[in-house]
């Protein structure tokens, strides 16, 4: 079940800057209950001693309002030499995390050194400002992805970004907004107007692995019932299944997971990746979760990527990725499929079945 309508910080931290600001002052309306501090610094507001493991899974009851400089980082799609992905604009108007508690979490490492919060940048001005600049200086389509940094949907009822975000982009010829969640938080996404620059994707696992890795997201239920109310309403829909991971029961899993993605939905695009951890995320998992660490590393990840992540030997990672393209392939012979950021001999096995450049983080 989606817990992040339910999301009730303990702590609000908030920037002193901008305290009488009006989005700053409605955002604290909404809990009346939280313990609220005064910060005059964002970076470090306070300093923690427990472990970073408890720390990561503490911080997510704990909310930031405050600004940033830079709502986007231009990523150039490399990864090293072995790893390459499509070249986008991350768009980051919240960062530091999310309140949904997955086990593989990325931005759970990337933000170790940070203090625990999740913050909520609310100088909406200076970040439409750099959006045109980014498009305006693109030379043809630029995607700016709003789901690398953090979960698009998750908190929406609480910023009301994508009621500010999906018009602003519809007045584009070149610029998309790409989201990403495993949210089904999509009210605010139909009471606004769909256009063709706005793409929704959707994270998608098996039941298994939602229930053993993922918890307080969205049920897979939950999550094709939002794409389905979205598609109807009239957004492009995508769908990311990633990352794919071995567990019991595996195929019956994640077949049944294609059949009820095409039993209710039309994707445009359907992106596959497994399991990838750097070393040092691996063991921040496991003393944030460490009963579902193990669990989740049962299966023995290698070196070998410029990325530096571990991974399945590329032969399980063929055998996921084949079994899943069949399936696919059954239900619909024509949606196009890629993987997301794959070593070239995995690409190479699978060159003729599926399509490079068209994946889940860029526009087309």
């Amino acid at each position: 079940m989606d817990t992040a309508r339910t999301f009730k910080p303990r702590t609000i931290l908030l920037w002193r800057k901008i305290a009488d600001q009006p989005q700053a002052q409605r955002i604290l309306s909404r809990f009346p209950d939280a313990s609220v501090r005064l910060i005059e610094h964002q970076r470090h507001p306070t300093q923690h001693s427990v472990p970073s493991g408890k720390a990561v899974v503490e911080g997510k009851r704990t909310l930031m309002i405050g600004q940033t400089s830079s709502f986007i980082g231009c990523f150039d799609g490399r990864l090293g030499h072995n790893v390459r992905c499509c070249p986008y604009y991350k768009l980051t108007p919240l960062s530091n995390g999310c309140p949904y508690y997955c086990t593989y979490c990325y931005l759970a490492f990337v933000y170790r050194k940070y203090s625990p919060f999740i913050k909520i940048n609310i100088n909406y001005d200076t970040m439409f400002k750099q959006i045109r600049k980014a498009a305006a200086a693109s030379n043809g389509i630029a995607s700016f992805n709003m789901g690398e940094m953090l979960d698009s949907l998750a908190l929406d009822h609480i910023t009301k970004l994508t009621t500010m975000l999906v018009p602003f982009f519809g007045g584009f010829s070149n610029a998309y907004l790409m989201l990403l969640t495993k949210s089904s938080n999509i009210d605010n996404l139909l009471s606004v107007e769909p256009n063709r620059q706005t793409v929704v994707s959707w994270s998608l696992n098996s039941d298994k692995a939602v229930t053993d890795f993922e918890p307080g997201t969205a049920s897979l239920d939950e999550r094709v019932n939002a794409a389905r109310r979205c598609q109807q309403h009239g957004y492009r829909i995508r769908f990311r299944i990633d990352p794919g991971i071995f567990h019991e029961n595996w195929k019956d899993e994640y077949a049944a997971l294609i059949e009820k993605m095409f039993t209710n939905t039309r994707p445009e695009n359907i992106t596959i990746g497994m399991l990838r951890l750097l070393p040092g995320h691996a063991r921040l998992a496991a003393q944030a979760y460490p009963h579902r660490a193990k669990q989740l590393l049962t299966d023995p990840l290698l070196k070998g990527a410029s990325d530096r992540k571990l991974r399945y030997p590329p032969e399980k990672r063929i055998e996921f990725y084949s079994f899943l393209i069949g399936i696919i392939r059954s239900f619909n012979r024509n949606v196009s499929i890629s993987l997301c950021r794959e070593t070239p001999d995995v690409w190479h096995a699978l060159r003729d079945r599926c399509t490079a450049g068209k994946c889940n983080c860029i526009a087309w």
